[in-house]
């Protein structure tokens, strides 16, 4: 084995213990100061809008694990470099684990949720990492070529592999114990009923998205796991008074429930960043009436665990749609992935400008007063969902039998609703599609036609005209800065039957 393979193997060994303890320290007070989350964190707020916008319509939901793979592959890379360094030059150890612990404590400590405490986990674990390279490279720098001096080598390679393994295992049981706590008391909760149900509707199959396959896009790299006997939400800011309250205080409030739709800006034309839920929830706008909302006030600045802030027109809020705090999501408290114990629901608006997860806070602003987190990098600040529909059957480049054909799909115009669908087959007239029964306009519309196919190939076409006339737009747009736009077309090849 080389000096520089050891060397190497030291810096990679040595770092690997250093994060293992900062995370286990992370998770047993505040798992959001763990170095790889912070890390990854300032990375997600440091990347362009255009490389999000790649991870997200080409990575889904792998997003997160392929950044949080790509730092640790970075980390291995630096550290490597760092202990192959250390083996000519010991100060070098000190220098590299202080660099990598720096990074970390600031990444943690400029956190929007961040206290002071945060840089704790990554400078205790990089001075760790530091004098674990500083002892061993010394030592173990330049191969001695005997058997003996391998044998050491290895012995002690095994002892730091296995102290990082063994911390890091105790990192994760933390964190599942925490997880496990949480689980138990979002199972212990009874939602109450209604006070205003949900308008009688009997659903057509798929017409609502289970939990499980419900879309998810946030920058979240770890779930909130929050206890409901600890949470609590402050509204303050522009407002006749203060006030706070407890997931109990929100469950003895009168209860609406409803089916909403839910979209992503970055749902390109014919994506799969849509669904919808039946949702149960506390409605807003006489909580906020109650405590008075002040002239001037034009913003609900909604902040989350995590240090989300998502920004809402005041005015949106007050019109008369049904936004809410949920609690509750197709019969059961809201999912960890979806915002438990309590997310912000706004119809009509896309997620970033209304839908806040993991929510503890709401200040009344001004737009002139503060940006929001992604209207900071960019995106339209004020984010109604534009018309768009989508055809999910047949399936692209599918090869179908000549003869009758179902085409079907869902469209969706929130607080507009849907009027009129239409199929198109190559260059074809514009053909009306069937539309299925909705509980209200803001909800998705199922559609189908039925299509005589021909032998050969065939390109289809959709187009949606809302509540008030307005044809979906046939130009093509990317989803920045406020959603896309275009008609959804697939290919398919009809066979002779």
């Amino acid at each position: 084995m080389t000096g520089i393979v050891r060397g190497a193997v030291t810096g990679v060994l040595a770092a690997g213990f250093g994060v293992a303890v900062a995370e286990l320290l992370a998770a047993a007070t505040r798992p959001q100061a763990g170095p790889l989350v912070a890390v990854g964190g300032a990375v997600i707020d440091a990347t362009p809008t255009p490389i999000k916008e790649f991870a997200v319509r080409e990575l889904g939901t792998y997003d997160k694990p392929v950044l949080l793979a790509s730092i640790a592959v970075a980390l291995v890379i630096l550290t490597a470099a760092t202990g192959v360094l250390a083996r000519r030059r010991r100060r070098y150890a000190f220098a590299g684990a202080a660099l990598f612990g720096l990074a970390g404590a600031v990444a943690a400590s400029t956190r929007p949720s961040a206290v002071p405490y945060d840089a704790v986990p990554s400078l205790l674990g990089a001075a760790l990492a530091g004098a674990v390279l500083f002892a061993w490279s010394r030592r173990f720098a330049e191969p001695a070529g005997g058997r003996s001096d391998r044998r050491a080598f290895l012995r002690v390679a095994g002892v730091v592999a296995g102290g990082a393994v063994l911390t890091g295992s105790g990192a994760e049981a933390v964190r599942r114990a925490r997880g496990g706590a949480v689980a138990q008391s979002r199972a212990a909760i009874r939602l109450p009923a209604p006070a205003d149900p949900a308008p009688a509707f009997s659903p057509p199959p798929g017409f609502r998205t289970p939990n499980p396959s419900f879309y998810r896009v946030d920058t979240a790299l770890a779930v909130p796991r929050i206890d409901v006997n600890s949470w609590s939400l402050r509204i303050h800011g522009m407002v006749g008074r203060d006030a706070e309250f407890s997931f109990a205080d929100l469950l003895n409030r009168p209860m609406i429930e409803r089916d909403v739709t839910m979209t992503c800006v970055s749902n390109e034309v014919g994506g799969r960043y849509v669904g919808t839920a039946r949702w149960l929830g506390v409605p807003l706008a006489p909580l906020l009436r109650e405590l008075g909302v002040r002239p001037g006030a034009d913003q609900v600045v909604a902040r989350s665990a995590e240090g989300m802030t998502i920004g809402t027109p005041v005015a949106t809020v007050l019109d008369g749609r049904d936004a809410m705090l949920c609690v509750g999501m197709n019969g059961e408290p809201l999912p960890p992935e979806h915002g438990f114990p309590v997310r912000m629901l706004t119809p009509g608006v896309y997620g970033y400008a209304g839908s806040c997860k993991w929510l503890t806070e709401l200040e009344l602003s001004t737009f002139a007063d503060f940006d929001a987190y992604w209207v900071r990098r960019g995106w339209a600040a004020r984010a109604p969902i534009r018309t768009a529909s989508r055809i999910d059957q047949p399936q692209p480049f599918a090869a179908v039998a000549a003869g009758p054909v179902t085409v079907a799909g869902v469209a969706w115009a929130q607080r507009r609703g849907i009027s009129a669908v239409e199929v198109q087959v190559d260059d074809g007239p514009w053909m009306r599609a069937e539309l299925l029964p909705v509980p209200s306009v803001d909800t998705w519309v199922q559609w189908r036609h039925r299509w005589r196919a021909t032998p050969g190939p065939h390109a289809l076409r959709v187009r949606a005209t809302d509540g008030t006339g307005q044809v979906q737009p046939e130009a093509r747009a990317t989803p920045f800065p406020s959603g896309a736009t275009g008609r959804h077309t697939i290919t398919v090849t009809v066979g002779r039957g």
